[in-house]
């Protein structure tokens, strides 16, 4: 059995590294995540990339990405974005939007179905993936340490 037939594990080498099939290996505030390529499986200095699910209703809770970018593409369903001091912006974003998340904005998703996911491919400029990102209280405007930030899946 070669690393390309575990899922989640790297096959190739000498520069090309892949996935194949990779199948739901976390979770984090919310949302689902298919294992993708990160500093943790492959040599990546500066990107990580995996396809997010957040279930019917769900919600990623308020947190900010520091010091790095996000682009997502919407797969499925309906995503709105809260966004910036104590998020009082939004956005709803459709299947077929791209989405740009610059570093420092303080942002929470909600998944708008009541019966589909979400789905989209998450490409972050960041090789570790979400050692990056802090908790954001939404009414006081302030960022939560890391050491009381607890949800998880």
């Amino acid at each position: 059995m070669s690393a390309g037939d575990k899922p989640g594990i790297p096959d190739g080498g000498d520069g090309v590294h892949t996935i194949r099939g990779s199948g739901v290996h976390r979770g984090w505030n919310g949302i689902h995540y298919k294992t993708g390529l990160s500093g943790k499986n492959v040599p990546a200095r500066e990107l990580s990339m995996n396809v997010a699910r957040i279930p019917p209703r769900g919600v990623a809770f308020a947190h900010i990405h520091v010091d790095f970018e996000v682009m997502l593409y919407i797969l499925e369903g309906t995503v709105r974005h809260d966004f910036g001091p104590r998020l009082r912006h939004s956005i709803v974003n459709h299947a077929g939007d791209f989405i740009f998340i610059e570093p420092g904005v303080p942002h929470e998703v909600f998944n708008e179905s009541d019966t589909e996911d979400v789905v989209a491919v998450v490409a972050r400029s960041d090789a570790s993936e979400w050692e990056n990102i802090v908790d954001y209280d939404r009414e006081t405007g302030k960022v939560i340490p890391k050491r009381e930030a607890s949800r998880s899946g």
